[in-house]
């Protein structure tokens, strides 16, 4: 598996990263915790050495469950974890990034993680509430004390990462990016850029659509968040398979499959991004791992850019609700 430098911090991960999230929460049914830990193995095996988990998804048990998988292998990997909610009997009540709960946050993840550094700490959205300045201010100290290496933003708009990274440098942004998601590319790829920040590109196959595995078929289980996604109705899914098509008819050309052409595009964009899919399946996490080996010419990108131009693509990311809360 190659490397890929995010941004000037010196932080350096594998190509593609493996997002840990699905494994228990969000796409439900989850799987056997015996066989994520097998598959976060796999993982490592194969190259992967970036890891993406949160305080929320679960809430914990995801960070407990990277935690056991890699402490075998802990000196040889990098995780990420997020902090930026408030919690009551083990459930989210909210955005919380005032500096007393970060702290708190990351007390407890090192505890679940089983380490004595976290390696790479995102605010997991942005707080309204607390000036950007004390949250970079916050994590600032956690760096200081040894308790942190690289500080993160997820799904912050330009404005805030300036500020931000004023106080404290920005090693990574994590923002959704893929063939289906490119609102960033106006303003805040522009500005990552121009200050030295990667970018950690979550749901890089549209949550599973772009890999070719859900059409107007597919029956979203009760608590998968795709089912109240708009972009996931049956009409946006009849609507959206344009897209689709078209990375079928490149991973015909390129005897590869449409996860793997939707990957490559991805890392084709800049030397400095990095995907994270997510997967609960060996099968899917080797398959998506290949993509790293895949390279498509200029006359391809450029082929998909003009065919994708005349693609629309009918729904929103999240319910205005959930959108409002990305920061953007």
């Amino acid at each position: 598996m190659q490397k890929r430098k995010l941004g000037n911090s010196g932080l350096e991960v594998s190509a593609i990263g493996l997002g840990c999230m699905g494994m228990t929460f969000s796409y439900t049914p989850f799987p056997e915790k015996k066989d994520m830990i097998a598959l976060i193995g796999k993982a490592v095996e194969e190259g992967v050495d970036f890891f993406d988990t949160a305080e929320v998804y679960g809430p914990y048990n995801n960070e407990e469950l990277v935690g056991e998988a890699l402490a075998p292998f802990r000196r040889e990997v990098v995780i990420a974890t997020k902090f930026g909610f408030k919690f009551q009997d083990g459930k989210s009540t909210g955005i919380d990034s005032s500096p007393a709960t970060i702290k708190k946050a990351v007390e407890g993840s090192l505890s679940r993680l089983r380490t004595d550094v976290i390696d790479l700490l995102y605010q997991h959205r942005v707080d309204p509430n607390v000036p950007i300045e004390d949250v970079a201010g916050t994590v600032k100290d956690l760096i200081v004390a040894g308790k942190v290496k690289y500080f993160g933003l997820s799904e912050a708009g330009a404005n805030t990462i300036r500020r931000a990274h004023a106080v404290q440098p920005v090693s990574a942004l994590q923002s959704e990016y893929s063939l289906w998601t490119r609102q960033h590319e106006k303003e805040i790829l522009p500005t990552i850029e121009e200050l030295g920040i990667g970018l950690v590109a979550f749901s890089p196959l549209g949550k599973g659509f772009l890999a070719g595995k859900i059409d107007e078929t597919t029956n979203f289980g009760q608590g998968d968040i795709r089912s109240i996604l708009p972009r996931y109705t049956k009409e946006a899914r009849i609507a959206n398979k344009a897209l689709l098509d078209l990375l079928d008819q490149f991973s015909a050309k390129r005897h590869a499959t449409p996860a793997q052409i939707a990957l490559a595009w991805v890392l084709a964009q800049k030397p400095w991004i990095v995907p994270i899919p997510g997967t609960t399946k060996l099968h899917r996490l080797t398959e998506n791992n290949a993509a790293a080996s895949i390279e498509l010419t200029t006359a391809e990108l450029q082929e998909i850019e003009d065919a994708s131009h005349h693609i629309k693509i009918m729904g929103n990311r999240y319910p205005d609700a959930l959108e409002k809360t990305t920061g953007i």
